[in-house]
């Protein structure tokens, strides 16, 4: 009998076990990506209607959100099937025809993966496409076109796209309607003929201002601000950003965007303390686990336009591990500033000229040649008491004399260095090194540091979010305030009847 019970206990394990492999089976075979793809989709789909209807952005935004990862996963096969099982009525089928022919059809082993999987509504009066899921759908297609680097047929397909996105007058389209801008400069870009349609981005910008439509006017102004620095059009720039402004309500990358753009137009205008605090804001409103190659520029330039300043960044800049070998450059250029070493600048100016050119740096570090000089007439006066022009002319490695002459009085004049030059007998005079803290240098510190803090309190406040329709969860509405006045009325009432019978 022990036996007979044991066997049925192994039998009864066993059979569980086989049913624990069938559902893990199961599972691997429902976990296909392209399912998983498709299933995403369906439900970004679902967000994007629930936006329309409700008219709240944020599930438009939190689709929008979702984008990129839903991007690194398309192909050919996922869009065909999602564009077969939505465009599904006479009105769709011309725009259906128009996008599969961009596709390549998929095989029947592909087609057979996606049998059983329902991606219409259950009932056909749903079945209409509203403009905003067919906007997504175009723009999903424009994505995959750039990502096979079809740039020929991406533009053909971004023209399309935005004849369809002008058409209509929506305000639940602005938020796909800015990124659909965006991508279509960025295809533009990819052919180096962004130039080409500065004109059409003035327009729409134009129209989203009168529109209130502040993501896609923040969006077009970067694009325009972008395709003139593009070709060195500082001024064309500077012109659009005083003719124009930035709405506080964007999004934070197009603000980090926004405030790189506009620092690289004040380092190229000698305005480099508000380029600087320009920067340093970039960075803070940048993505902090993304976005690393646009840290890397706004840290190039920042890293520059603080030398210019006359400041040494921080060693832990450049011990960043995102950053740590890019900035290799920058740390030698940094090290040539700080020692004052005229040659090694050079040295390195020589060796990564083409890096810096590419990087539209180049010219912002040609200015620090005088940097580079003044610190090191700025560690003689403090080595020396008293030395020969020639010495100088020769710890500078300058030409002659007479030029180190010129830059020790250039010196002296910006306040670089306290000092009297004897021209007659050809040296330089030191005077004793006063008492920092006699000067004005430690306020001006302070105030840099107090005006740095109260502007990223300022940034922090406006950038917070609240729930939708928070703000009348506690008023009280309309019935109740009726029945507490009646009641404070009856009330009332009786207090004056109780103290008339009392009198």
């Amino acid at each position: 009998m022990k036996d007979d019970k044991s066997k049925e206990k192994t039998d009864k394990s066993g059979d569980k076990s086989l049913d624990k492999n069938e559902t893990v089976d199961q599972q691997t075979k429902v976990k296909d990506p392209d399912l998983l793809t498709l299933e995403d989709v369906k439900e970004y789909v679902k967000l994007i209607e629930k936006g329309v209807n409700s008219k709240e952005p944020r599930y438009v935004l939190r689709t929008l959100r979702g984008l990129v990862t839903i991007r690194r996963r398309l192909n050919s096969n996922v869009l065909y099937r999602l564009i077969n099982a939505y465009f599904v009525t006479n009105e769709t089928k011309r725009q259906k025809q128009y996008l599969l022919g961009f596709l390549e059809k998929p095989s029947s082993v592909a087609s057979a993966q996606f049998e059983g999987l329902n991606l219409r509504p259950k009932t056909p009066k749903s079945w209409s496409l509203s403009a905003e899921v067919e906007i997504y759908f175009h723009l999903l297609v424009l994505l995959h076109l750039i990502d096979l680097r079809k740039y020929k047929e991406a533009v053909t397909c971004s023209d399309a796209l935005m004849a369809s996105v002008t058409s209509f007058n929506k305000r639940s389209l602005d938020l796909l309607a800015a990124r659909c801008y965006f991508y279509h400069a960025r295809t533009y870009e990819l052919i180096a003929s962004l130039s080409k349609i500065t004109g059409f981005l003035h327009s729409r910008l134009r129209t989203s201002t009168l529109r209130s439509d502040y993501e896609g006017q923040a969006t077009l102004l970067n694009l325009l601000l972008r395709a003139y620095l593009q070709e060195n059009q500082y001024e064309q720039a500077d012109k659009l950003i005083s003719k124009s402004s930035f709405p506080d309500s964007a999004s934070n990358n197009e603000w980090a965007r926004f405030l790189y753009y506009l620092g690289r137009i004040k380092a190229i205008q000698l305005e480099y303390t508000e380029a600087h605090k320009n920067l340093l804001a970039a960075l803070r409103k940048a993505p902090q686990h993304a976005a690393v190659g646009f840290k890397q520029a706004v840290q190039k330039l920042a890293i520059t336009v603080q030398l210019l300043l006359g400041e040494i960044p921080d060693r832990e800049t450049f011990r960043n591990p995102t950053l740590k070998v890019t900035l290799v450059p920058y740390l030698q250029l940094t090290q040539a500033v700080r020692t004052g070493n005229l040659q090694s600048f050079n040295t390195v100016l020589n060796k990564y000229r083409a890096k810096f050119e590419a990087e539209k740096t180049y010219t912002l570090i040609i200015r620090l040649r005088h940097n580079v000089i003044k610190t090191g007439v700025r560690m003689i006066s403090a080595s020396y008491s008293k030395i020969s022009l020639v010495d100088v002319a020769e710890k500078l490695q300058l030409d002659s004399p007479e030029d180190a002459e010129y830059i020790v009085a250039k010196a002296i004049r910006d306040g670089v260095i306290e000092a009297t030059i004897d021209h007659q007998q050809g040296y330089v005079q030191s005077k004793e090194t006063a008492d920092i803290y006699v000067t004005r240098e430690p306020m001006s510190a302070f105030h840099q540091r107090i005006a740095f803090c109260l502007d990223m309190h300022n940034q922090s406040v406006k950038a917070m979010r609240f729930p939708p329709k928070s703000y009348n969860k506690d008023l009280e509405s309309a019935e109740e305030r009726r029945e507490r006045e009646q009641q404070e009325l009856e009330s009332a009432k009786e207090i004056a009847d109780e103290d008339f019978d009392g009198f």
